[in-house]
């Protein structure tokens, strides 16, 4: 019950916000605090950032935006990183709002796109940025949800291009995970966009609890509770960059000390040490048997049943690894739904799946596909079919579905939360190496555990591993570092695009504004103290120098040339010694007698083999020593050159592995070399050692120079000289800091300037304008928009049919997942391999250009999915094509929809030529079967 001040608290709050209190009546549940504090900052005309974990519903914030703009009849568009984000955002706002008053815009289809309220995808709102698209006119909210897409290194840019480009009169609702910079975000916000509050909450909605599944038990990772679990207590934010190890203190007492004994027992038995396991039979007698172990998929989810903590979804960094996950479920006899839930399955399924060609069900996995749905089970990845992941997740949200197993992909975004969430490694394949999962993605994954509303608690289950530590998944799981990075860089389309708007200069201008640059000039402030620090430490010692007979930074610097002169000399004799001391070792012959100046086997000594060069070490004579040792010596050994000062017979049988024939060779040796004495004669090189100094006139000079300056006279003289030789070194330290100042400072201008000198070269600028060529590159937005524009301008694409100009696109599109894809795919023959080598050729000289301009934008064309375009556009049915290129469905559709989305752009920059026909009909051909459908959720 509230207190009389919480009630005039509430009352005053309504008074001064009255949106607020109107859009609070439409939900059946209080507002969290901070989406309170959210909302009024944004019916106070503030742009917000919320940044919020994982199901705390930040996206209400968003809502709000919507609401504001239809009450005050102006126009909002709602932003989401991907189409299938946009189709589930959009059917929440038309249930709410009435199909009417709602729009989308994904790029694949276009609904009532001039409505209020507008759902696209970020890339679609770029577009008509840069396009000055109709569209915009009237427009007050933008909410951009999961804005921490930023940071991805392949679309981050898109986001920054939008909150820079978007007119100052738009207010912007940016919706982001828990991110452990958001404060400095917020800054970047301010600068860019103007008034900006940051609304930060890192409490999550649903208390989570941390455990390790060791065989078939569950262990809880904490002796007490888990630092996730207690109310209104954050996560702990690192400060190192290395929270495993800075936090290993901290939860040292808190880790479950059952499980640092399993962990210990289980690192004694089969330690690590780089070497193969050995077998159970290699294992000493008495030894003990290795009892933890990983658990079977199959037995997890059993557990988690028993356990009533089901639904789940169970990360695994695998897609064949969740397919495999699926039939094991499914062999060992899982059964995890009732009738009544097995017959509504199979409806939604039916239903969902209606559309689909009948012929194409087979090769699609149809039917053990819903086999496992109607028993509770199911995989959920990027190779599926869209429609498929689309029935997944609605089944999962309406709790029909128990557990899913999933790639990583499933946490960027996609509502659907879970009692529990199970990892199954820490660690992940990232296309190049195995890696640790950050405490970031920790903190992403688990962050779907709990589901507000529905469950009292969360839990986060990690599967026991060889090596397992839990005092490392404990610091990933009490760690907050999450740190938001720019991976901004203008691109050839984006100069163009900004050139064309408004300029070079102001292009210029407006990429200085870029989060990327904000945070270069953020590790500049520090570097600019430190330099300050060290202006006013040189002052200090400048007054130490001070002489009172001359300048004596002068004769100090005077003094350094002289040592550095002297340094460089002695180098030189170095080197010059150690070229003759090479060359007196390469004249040895077998039999001579030397005498070793250096090293362990220094002393008299017997050629046995004078050995052969090695360009980097040298010559490696093997010799016998008077202790009766052989040993092969290296250069190290010889600091000054060596002369055989006589010949001694090896017989031709002697072993050097024999000891008697060793003896007998070190006396004979001993005899020689005992009428020597101990030195030996005098060496000819004796006198080369040290050249002196007096055969340098410049040195001569600098020193009669010294000795004529008036501070060579001052008492003073070596403790001034003290003090100047750490004015000197501070001196140094502070140019370099200085160096990388001017390294950081502009670096984004610095690189727009190179794109720009590539396009001068190419003639698609021309000073502030774009030449015709440019206003065709403008239209092309994909990774290798160059190629594809040059291909353009040269008429590479003009005379091919349909499927020849679907695979040469195909080539430009497609980047494989593995490098182990095959290096000479199989191509189609004729015109299309003639205008692939064309584009190769292209795609050269542009490189080497931008190897001239310092630059490094195209990857290389990859042909691998250049056969599967030209089937498909040549009419072969889903099942050839699938068969012929080894693909996943999901992920043959994928990229022919973006092998459509280039088309239609390469159609668009074609002006009225009879390409554009060509391309239009390339787009009609493809877009059939599997592709056509659901195109809505891919």
């Amino acid at each position: 019950m509230s207190t009389p001040s919480e009630k005039y608290a509430t009352f005053r709050s309504d008074q001064e916000h009255p949106a607020v209190k109107d859009f609070r009546a439409l939900y059946d549940f209080e507002l969290d605090e901070f989406q309170l504090r959210a909302c009024a900052a944004l019916e106070d005309g503030h742009q917000v950032l919320v940044a919020a974990p994982t199901g705390s519903g930040k996206t209400l914030v968003g809502e709000f935006a919507v609401h504001l703009a239809l009450e005050r009849g102006q126009k909002c568009f709602y932003t989401t990183p991907i189409k299938a984000l946009s189709n589930q955002k959009y059917g929440d706002l038309v249930s709410r709002y009435g199909a009417d008053k709602v729009g989308l815009l994904t790029g694949d289809n276009s609904v009532n796109s001039e409505a209020p309220i507008v759902v696209m995808t970020t890339e679609v709102l770029r577009n008509m940025l840069y396009a000055g698209s109709q569209t915009l006119l009237g427009l007050s909210y933008v909410v951009m949800d999961e804005v921490h897409y930023l940071a991805d290194r392949s679309r981050g840019a898109v986001w920054e291009e939008v909150l820079i480009h978007l007119a100052d009169s738009v207010s912007v609702v940016s919706l982001s995970a828990t991110v452990s910079n958001a404060e400095e975000f917020g800054d970047w916000l301010e600068t860019v966009r103007g008034n900006t509050v940051v609304v930060l909450e890192e409490k999550r909605p649903v208390p989570l609890f941390q455990h390790v599944m060791v065989g078939k038990r569950l262990h809880d990772l904490f002796a007490g509770e888990a630092p996730t679990a207690r109310v209104g207590a954050p996560a702990k934010a690192s400060k190192s960059g290395n929270p495993a190890k800075e936090v290993k203190a901290d939860v040292r007492d808190l880790v479950n000390p059952q499980l640092v004994r399993i962990a210990r027992d289980d690192n004694r038995i089969f330690r690590d040490d780089s070497r193969k396991p050995r077998r159970r039979r290699d294992l000493p007698k008495g030894r003990p048997a290795r009892t933890h172990f990983t658990p079977y998929r199959s037995d997890v989810v059993e557990e988690l049943d028993a356990g009533a903590l089901l639904p789940a979804i169970f990360f695994i960094f695998s897609r064949k690894g969740c397919e495999d996950a699926v039939v094991q479920c499914l062999r060992s006899g899982l059964r995890l739904t009732k009738p009544s839930e097995r017959d509504e399955i199979k409806r939604v399924v039916a239903e969902r799946t209606a559309d689909l060609p009948d012929e194409d069900l087979g090769v699609l996995g149809y039917h053990d596909f819903a086999e496992a749905l109607s028993r509770g089970i199911a995989a959920h990845h990027a190779g599926m079919l869209a429609a498929f992941k689309e029935v997944v997740e609605e089944l999962f949200a309406r709790g029909l579905i128990k557990v899913v197993f999933a790639t990583e992909t499933l946490a960027l975004g996609i509502n659907m939360p879970a009692r529990t969430v199970v990892l199954e490694k820490l660690s992940k394949w990232n296309g190049e190496a195995h890696v640790d999962i950050t405490p970031g993605e920790y903190t992403q994954l688990t962050g779907r555990a709990g589901r507000r509303g529905i469950d009292v608690e969360g839990h986060a289950v990690v599967l026991w591993q060889p090596g397992f530590d839990p005092r490392e998944v404990a610091g990933l799981a009490s760690t907050r570092t999450y740190p938001l990075r720019s991976s901004f860089s203008p691109s050839y389309n984006m100069a163009v695009n900004l050139v064309r708007q408004v300029g070079r200069t102001r292009a210029r201008d407006m990429l200085e504004l870029s989060f990327a640059q904000f945070q270069s000039d953020q590790a500049v402030v520090g570097l600019a103290r430190q330099v300050q620090r060290n202006t006013e430490a040189l002052e200090g010692y400048k007054e130490s120098i001070e002489c009172h007979l001359g300048d004596f930074l002068e004769y100090a610097a005077l003094r350094r040339r002289i040592g550095d002169r002297e340094a460089s000399g002695s180098k030189r004799r170095k080197l010059d010694r150690r070229v003759e001391a090479q060359e007196s070792i390469e004249k040895l012959k077998t039999g001579d007698i030397i005498r070793i100046p250096a090293g362990r086997s220094a002393g008299w000594a017997l050629v046995l083999d004078p050995g052969f060069r090695s360009e980097r070490e040298g010559p490696r004579p093997t010799v016998l020593t008077l202790d009766r040792q052989v040993r092969k010596l290296s250069m190290v050994d010889f600091p000054t050159p060596v002369e055989a000062i006589g010949t001694l017979r090896i017989p031709r049988k002697f072993n050097p592995r024999n000891p008697q024939q060793r003896r007998e060779l070190a006396q004979v040796l001993r005899t020689r070399t005992d009428l020597l004495g101990e030195d030996g004669p005098p060496s000819r090189s004796r006198g080369k050692d040290a050249v002196s100094h007096a055969d340098d006139p410049e040195l001569q000079e600098m020193r009669a120079e010294l000795r004529a300056h008036p501070c060579h006279g001052c008492s003073d003289r070596e403790d001034h000289a003290r003090w100047a030789e750490r004015y000197f070194r501070l001196d140094r330290e502070n140019r370099d800091v200085q160096r990388k100042i001017e390294q950081r400072t502009n670096t984004i201008a610095r690189q727009f300037d190179r794109v720009c000198q590539v396009l001068d070269a190419l003639h698609y600028l021309d000073g502030d304008k774009t030449t015709e060529a440019g206003d065709r590159l403008a239209r092309i937005y994909t990774e290798l928009d160059l190629v594809a524009a040059e291909c353009l301008r040269q008429g590479v694409f003009d005379d091919l049919t349909v499927p020849e100009l679907a695979a040469c696109l195909a080539a430009l599109v497609y980047e494989s997942r593995s490098k182990d894809e095959p290096t000479s795919p199989r191509l189609p023959r004729g015109d299309v391999r003639e205008a692939l080598e064309r584009m190769g050729s292209i795609w050269r000289d542009l490189s080497a250009l931008e190897r001239d301009m310092r630059v490094d934008f195209l990857r290389s064309m990859d042909l691998n999915f250049c056969w599967p375009a030209f089937r498909w556009a040549s009419g072969a049915s889903l099942a050839e094509v699938l068969y012929e290129s080894d693909l996943a469905a999901g992920d043959f559709v994928r990229w022919v929809k973006q092998l459509i989305d280039l088309t239609e752009q390469i159609a668009d920059a074609a002006g009225d030529t009879p390409l554009r026909k060509t391309a239009r009909s390339v787009v009609d051909q493809i877009r059939r079967g599997v592709i056509s459908y659901a195109s809505m959720v891919e």
